[in-house]
C-alpha cells in the first residue's frame, strides 16, 4: 500500500469510526450537535489519528487497537481549532475552505461545541466497551498523555504564549516553545499512545518520543511556510495570516529558506529516529517526509 493509499484508507476508518462516536445531529441539542459534527467533518487530513494508528501498526498493533483513542485525539484537535478560530483569538473566517464555526453557528454556540468535542474526547477515553481488551492502567495512562499535551503544559499552554507573542520580537527558545507545545504536543502524543496500546515495549516508546517532538516541531515549520508561499485554494484559510497578525513564526525569525532547511534537518531527525522499529516503521517514515514536502 503506498503512502497515498495509506492516507485515503486510514482516514476513512476514522471518519467511519468518528460517525458512530459522535452523537447524532437530530439528537437534542440539535444545534450543539450539529455544530461539533460541522467542524469534526470538515475535511480535515486525520494526520494526528493516522499518526497514532501508523505508531501502533508499526510496534505490532493494529488499526482496532487505538481507534477509540484515535477519534478521541480528532475531537481534541478539532475543539482547538473552533476556538482558535473565534474572534477573541485568530478572528479567522475560513478554516479548511469552509466557513469557521462561530460564522454559521455563533460564537457562543462554538464554544460551547468545543467545550463539548474535549468533553466527549475524554468520555471516550474512560468508556468501558471502548476499552476493551485494555488494562486499567494503561487506560489511565493514556488518558494522563492527552490530558498533559491537550492542557497548559502542552497545546493550551503554547496558545498563550503564541497569543502572548503577536506583535513583539521574540526570541528562538520562545518560538520553540510555542511550536512544540502548541502544535507540536498532540502529535506526540498520538504517538505515544499508539505505542503504548500497540504493546510497545520501553526502547519503542523511547524512539516513537524522538520520532514525534523532531516530527512535530517539523509540521509546524511546515505550516509557517506554507501560510508564506502556499494558496488558498490548498490551505483552505486566508494565506498570510500569520504575518498580518504578527504571529511568531519560523520563516518570520529565520526567513523561510532557512526555515525549510531547519524542517529538513528535523524531518532526518524524525526519520533516523525509527531505526529500532526496523521495516515496521516505514510507514511512519513516508508519513515524516509527507509532513515536509507540503511546503516544499
Amino acid at each position: 500500500m503506498d503512502l497515498k493509499e495509506y492516507l485515503g484508507n486510514r482516514s476513512a476508518l476514522v471518519d467511519q469510526t468518528l460517525e458512530k462516536y459522535l452523537p447524532a445531529g437530530d439528537r437534542m441539542p440539535q444545534s450543539l450537535h450539529q455544530s461539533m459534527r460541522y467542524s469534526v467533518f470538515a475535511g480535515g487530513k486525520r494526520l494526528r489519528p493516522i499518526l497514532m494508528i501508523a505508531a501502533c501498526e508499526a510496534v505490532g498493533g493494529s488499526a482496532q487497537d487505538v481507534l477509540h483513542a484515535a477519534c478521541a485525539l480528532e475531537m481534541i484537535h478539532t475543539y482547538s481549532l473552533v476556538h482558535d478560530d473565534l474572534p477573541a483569538m485568530d478572528d479567522d473566517d475560513f478554516r479548511r475552505g469552509r466557513p469557521t464555526n462561530h460564522k454559521v453557528y455563533g460564537e457562543a454556540t462554538a464554544i460551547l461545541a468545543g467545550d463539548a468535542l474535549l468533553t466527549e474526547a475524554f468520555r471516550l477515553l474512560a468508556d468501558a466497551k471502548a476499552n476493551s481488551g485494555v488494562s486499567a492502567e494503561k487506560a489511565l495512562r493514556v488518558i494522563e498523555i492527552l490530558a498533559r499535551y491537550a492542557g497548559s503544559q502542552g497545546m493550551v499552554g503554547g496558545q498563550v504564549v503564541d497569543m502572548e507573542s503577536e506583535g513583539k520580537e521574540i526570541d528562538f527558545p520562545t518560538l520553540e516553545y510555542i511550536h512544540t507545545h502548541k502544535t507540536g504536543a498532540l502529535i506526540l502524543a498520538s504517538v505515544q499512545v499508539g505505542a503504548l496500546l500497540g504493546g510497545g515495549d520501553e526502547e519503542q516508546f523511547a524512539a516513537l518520543t524522538r520520532f514525534g517532538g523532531a516530527a512535530g516541531l517539523a509540521f509546524q515549520i511546515a505550516d509557517d511556510i506554507l501560510d508564506v508561499v502556499g494558496e488558498q485554494a490548498d490551505l483552505g484559510k486566508d494565506v498570510g495570516s500569520d504575518q498580518e497578525r504578527g504571529k511568531a513564526t519560523y520563516p518570520a525569525l529565520l526567513g523561510v529558506s532557512d526555515a525549510r532547511i531547519r524542517a529538513g534537518e528535523l524531518c532526518v531527525i524524525a526519520v533516523e529516529a525509527l531505526a529500532p522499529l526496523g521495516d515496521k516503521a516505514a510507514t511512519l517514515q513516508s508519513l515524516a517526509r509527507y509532513i515536509i514536502d507540503r511546503s516544499s
